[in-house]
């Protein structure tokens, strides 16, 4: 239902409860039986609540920092600017990070030629280091020649090792190089809205100074303080309701009980969200009003909020009987949304006149007409 139905509907039944008075104003003159609005009492489902201040928190608010060091080159962002994810925020300057980037590529390049001559003086070494070997047991054979080739070999192939690690160092340096510049310009972890930029054009900034602060909107959540007595009746998942300051009302579902507690209060934080946008258009720190629930639920009588007549000894309600107006004594007991729990006086089923009941007098004719009396 949309805000312009809500409206809609309290405007026919204000019309509605307005047309009654003046026809029961009318036929009270006239003699006439008096139109009224009339409900059914009814057994409800009752849990006893207390109201719980909470607030409007976000979830995902957090300062976006630079992963490397460098001047600022732009901001592309101001105060209130909405992003979405993977926008840019900043961009750091990158003309020396490329000059590296060449350098280091030309340091791999020279060290992966240094690995072939390496490999190739090491190949015919070997080689060579063979020929010796299969003379061994002839005439031809020298231990001093074995050696010499022997001991070749292994420095080629200390060299060979040098060369490698030379060539995995320069790549390093190489990835290195590449991340700065991928690094450069900062973007959005995630979609929001920049409550504050933390830096300018021009500023150089070390690796993980701030750069802006970020709040995804979509992350909202209520924070309740519940005092610790209340926390045993609450569950992951439960439903709550809550309203804000200015009387919108929110469906809430619990979604976390944290384990800690306030020992000046003795208050835990309690994480509530609200499913399909409901906190839209909500703001960090907005207070709201949350209904805990403190029992188990229970079935009730209950009679709409209506058709309760402040009387000298206590609350009284008009039954529709027999076509006329009875006055009827009643004890009540909590209240929940639009109806109040009937502790006496009333059973289910009983026809209460909950508009045009003002000016009505004990057995007056009356002429009944069914009013939904909400939920």
């Amino acid at each position: 239902m949309t805000r312009n139905d809500t409206l809609k509907g309290t405007a026919r039944l204000v019309a509605a409860a307005c047309m009654l008075v003046a026809a029961s104003a009318m036929a009270l003159a006239q003699g006439r039986p008096a139109g009224v609005g009339v409900a059914e009492v009814e057994r409800r489902s009752l849990t006893e609540t207390v109201p719980v201040f909470a607030e409007i928190v976000a979830s995902r608010d957090g300062i976006i920092a630079a992963r490397v060091a460098g001047t600022v080159d732009a901001v592309h962002v101001l105060e209130g600017s909405a992003v979405a994810e993977g926008a840019p925020l900043a961009t750091l300057d990158t003309n020396l990070a490329r000059i590296e980037l060449r350098q280091t590529e030309a340091r791999v390049a020279e060290a992966r030629a240094g690995i072939q001559v390496a490999t190739a003086r090491l190949n015919r070494l070997e080689t060579a280091l063979e020929r010796v070997e299969r003379l061994r047991g002839t005439g031809s054979f020298s231990q001093g020649r074995f050696d010499e080739a022997l001991g070749s070999v292994l420095e080629a192939r200390g060299q060979m090792a040098e060369a490698e690690a030379r060539l995995l160092n320069a790549e390093g340096a190489l990835a290195e190089a590449r991340y700065r510049i991928d690094r450069a310009e900062i973007i959005a972890p995630f979609p929001g809205t920049v409550l504050s930029v933390e830096t300018n054009p021009g500023e150089f900034i070390a690796s993980g100074a701030p750069v802006v602060r970020l709040l995804d909107e979509r992350a909202l959540e209520v924070e309740a303080r519940v005092p610790s007595r209340y926390v045993p009746s609450l569950s992951e998942g439960l439903a709550v309701s809550a309203n804000t300051e200015d009387g919108r009302q929110l469906d809430l579902t619990v979604r976390a009980i944290l384990p800690l507690e306030d020992i000046a209060t003795r208050t835990r934080p309690v994480r509530l969200s609200a499913a399909n946008g409901g906190l839209k258009g909500g703001a960090v720190g907005q207070s709201v009003t949350v209904d805990i629930p403190v029992s188990q639920a229970r079935d009730v009588i209950a009679v709409p909020k209506d058709a309760l007549v402040q009387a000298s000894g206590g609350w009284t309600v008009f039954v529709a009987e027999d076509g006329m107006a009875q006055p009827r004594s009643i004890q009540i007991g909590i209240a929940m949304d639009a109806w109040f729990e009937v502790i006496d006086g009333l059973a289910p089923g009983d026809v209460v006149i909950v508009r045009g009941n003002e000016r009505l007098r004990p057995g007056q004719p009356i002429e009944p007409m069914p009013i939904s009396a909400g939920n």
